[in-house]
């Protein structure tokens, strides 16, 4: 991503308001300190946590990056792609208030406001992110491509940083799909998306995962009529098998077009439209669309950084190599972020950095391995989980005892007419001990919260049934299978024992 307004398109207010705050145009770096206790290679949200959070501190920290401070999370990932989210379920809503009651005559989408609002979210959240903000917290920011001279210095803008420990943050970029004349043909990313001010009335997405299934279903219910190829059987078939099958549904009845289990052979260009050729279970086809989203898959950013002369181990495809402690095979330099983690997440980048600024400072021992990381994706069901799934258990060796309470059970569920999903929580026979947990339905992102911390503070399933819910919300289905799972500790001799006793109580 180029940090010039060429990469900020259109130039409208919101973008250059952006570009003012996360890469400002007139930015002088400052002259570098004698030595800092720590240089961060990466302004994402791993190394926006690990500079704020040393300089915080104490210590005397360089933030280096070369295009836009805020990384993708706040650019073209998290923050665009949820506000978009919100402005394709409101049309939902309304498309389908009649079923409440309420007459909605025609919904209209005006894809250049829901695009500018897409704009203005991330600009009026930039100051948080922004360059100014950072120097003003104690952090030298350099912008410009850093590059390792040697084990104890990086180089920036002709300057030369020396260390004592350094941080590689820089993070991963979207993958372009292997397919013959895709690149020639032209196709959007996640990086390119949001700068769309028309609405493509044939889209097709590439790719079955988390970032595919959002921008899918958000874009059918702009209005697009999107194609989703998926080399797969089923949508997001990393997820319990289960909670994906209801998101697919879900995508069909909205009437989006599913191609699975498919390999795309060939792309061309024809005038303004493209034809994907493509092979599926019955037979080759191809289709005609005005675009083409590729969202399938990530790399990580390790090119440029002469990582091969300090000694730093890394790959490709899975990223920077870290121990448990986040320390690369060379001791003065760790790393975070989507870099080196296999979770490629905001939350996931933002406590592995915590774990950086322990360890690397303070010669701690803090583990990655000691994190409890739920995850969620904000489809329409949303899909959550935390810990362990089923197959994984399976692969394992591990038996499980499963409660499940499906939300047509739930009485807010069913007074919001939001009753397709399930809470099941998966647990250590005998003890009560959660394991994992996936939750497919309204609010699954935030319920998951509740499991996370009940996983992370060793609270078992049937304390969490003693748990006072609010009546009525959705949250109860948690409380539920907390009750489900006392009810089984109810054997026929325990309840045996209390009868002997009531009756004695007589």
């Amino acid at each position: 991503m180029n940090p010039s307004s060429a990469a900020a398109s259109p130039w409208d207010e919101h973008n250059q308001r952006l570009v003012a705050n996360v890469h400002p145009p007139d930015w002088k770096n400052p002259p570098p300190a004698a030595r800092y206790n720590l240089v961060v290679i990466g302004a994402g949200t791993a190394g926006l946590v690990v500079a704020a959070g040393a300089a915080g501190l104490g210590a005397k920290v360089a933030l280096i990056e070369k295009h836009w401070m805020g990384g993708d999370c706040l650019n073209v990932g998290c923050v665009p792609s949820k506000t978009l989210i919100r402005a394709a379920r409101a049309a939902h809503e309304a498309r389908t208030a009649g079923r409440f009651g309420v007459q909605v005559p025609q919904v209209e989408v005006d894809f250049a406001a829901v695009m500018e609002r897409v704009r203005a979210v991330r600009a009026g959240i930039s100051p948080h992110d922004s360059a100014k903000r950072f120097s003003e917290l104690g952090v030298d920011v350099f912008l410009g491509e850093g590059r390792f001279v040697d084990s104890e210095s990086i180089e920036v803008g002709g300057a030369k940083l020396r260390f004592k420990r350094a941080v590689l943050a820089t993070g991963a970029r979207a993958v372009q799909p292997d397919v013959p004349g895709l690149r020639e043909a032209g196709f959007l990313t996640n990086e390119t998306v949001f700068n769309l001010t028309t609405l493509p009335r044939r889209l097709a997405v590439i790719g079955g995962g988390p970032i595919g299934c959002e921008l899918a279903q958000a874009f059918q219910r702009l209005g697009a009529q999107v194609t989703l190829f998926h080399n797969k059987e089923h949508l997001l078939d990393r997820e319990d098998a289960a909670a994906a099958h209801l998101v697919q549904a879900q995508f069909e009845r909205e009437g989006m077009q599913l191609v699975l289990g498919t390999k795309l052979t060939r792309v061309e260009a024809r005038g303004a439209e493209k034809v994907i050729h493509f092979e599926a279970q019955d037979g080759a086809s191809s289709i005609t669309v005005d675009e083409i989203l590729a969202g399938a898959g990530r790399a990580p950013n390790v090119e440029g950084l002469n990582l091969e002369g300090v000694g730093v181990e890394f790959d490709r495809k899975s990223g920077v190599r870290v121990n448990d402690h986040l320390r690369t095979t060379n001791a003065r330099i760790f790393a975070a972020g989507d870099v080196c983690l296999h979770w490629k997440f905001t939350h996931a980048a933002d406590f592995a950095a915590r774990i950086v600024i322990q360890n690397a400072l303070f010669h701690g021992r803090k583990k990655l391995s000691a994190l409890t990381m739920p995850w969620a994706t904000y489809t329409d069901p949303e899909i959550a989980h935390v810990g362990l799934y089923e197959h994984e258990a399976r692969e394992r060796g591990v038996t499980l005892d499963t409660y499940i309470v499906p939300f047509e059970k739930v009485d807010r569920a069913i007074t919001d007419g939001d009753t397709e999903g399930f809470v099941k929580i998966h647990t250590r026979p005998g003890t009560g001990e959660i394991l994992g947990a996936t939750i497919v339905g309204p609010h699954a992102g935030d319920l998951i919260s509740e499991v996370s911390v009940a996983m992370s503070a060793g609270l078992k399933l049937g304390q969490l049934a003693s748990v006072i819910h609010p009546y009525p919300t959705v949250a109860d289905a948690i409380r539920k299978c907390g009750d489900a799972y006392n009810r089984t500790r109810l054997t026929p001799t325990v309840k045996k024992v209390f009868a002997r006793w009531l009756e004695w109580t007589r």
